[in-house]
């Protein structure tokens, strides 16, 4: 399935991947990969888009928020020859591997690799960017045994892009910031699995705040700690007033 909105088409390919192309043939690929979404080893039964396997070649500009989501094949199967990989700063794929996910580093890839921090803008293939802050609150919910963040401030970060003139928010692994909702979105992209992230209560209240032109849940249900109820959500939305729409099976 795909979504149309203004003059881009959008899918969410599984987990955090998206894929949204313009009328004027700009495609931009989020956080590619991972889970076998992209391999045809993904097979689950939940209200997700089926695994496939994915290699269309054609992106113009990846963006990569953080190690959880940054697969090498991934970044492969999506990007064309002249390819800009735009990636936050701590990206590291040594500390991927060590923690026994095998991964190239970024800057092996055979494209331009440009870092990035909190509070950057940049046109990249002719699309406008900024990155935002994404992290879980050290009182919130989503932390380890140890009672640390999940995703510590500094660990990832979220975009938000023009694309056609379209504007675009994909928040990242991040809980609910007040910067947020600081900036007029046309299309929001919140993950709204039970963990990790806002969760589908918290991305609703987060959607009628930005007030954007259409919601389009990403990141849940593509294995057990991500589960959703994504209907629920999408009348929880609608109920609020705010355009939105599930891209699943």
């Amino acid at each position: 399935m795909t979504v149309r909105h203004d003059d881009l088409t959008v899918s969410w390919l599984g987990y955090a991947t998206v894929r949204i192309e313009s009328d004027d043939g700009t495609v931009v690929y989020l956080d590619p990969g991972r889970y076998g979404t992209l391999t045809g080893d993904w097979d689950g039964d939940v209200s997700h888009p089926p695994g496939r396997e994915y290699d269309t070649r054609d992106g113009d500009l990846v963006l990569v928020t953080h190690d959880h989501h940054y697969d090498s094949d991934g970044v492969r199967r999506v990007a064309n020859d002249d390819a800009t990989v735009v990636a936050y700063e701590a990206v590291d794929a040594e500390s991927i591997r060590q923690g026994g996910r095998d991964v190239d580093d970024l800057e092996s890839l055979p494209y331009d690799v440009t870092r990035v921090e909190y509070g950057d803008e940049l046109t990249v293939s002719g699309v406008d960017l900024e990155v935002r802050p994404a992290y879980n609150h050290a009182d919130g919910r989503n932390v380890d045994t140890e009672g640390d963040p999940i995703h510590p401030e500094g660990f990832g970060c979220g975009y938000r892009f023009e694309v056609d003139g379209t504007s675009v928010f994909w928040p990242g692994d991040s809980d609910v910031l007040d910067s947020h909702a600081d900036r007029s979105v046309s299309l929001f992209l919140p993950p709204i699995g039970k963990n990790y992230t806002m969760d589908r209560t918290e991305a609703a209240s987060l959607a009628e705040a930005i007030d954007p032109d259409l919601v389009c849940p990403i990141h849940y249900n593509t294995f057990p700690e991500l589960e959703a109820d994504s209907r629920a959500f999408a009348a929880d939305v609608a109920a609020r007033g705010v355009p939105v729409v599930l891209d699943e099976t």
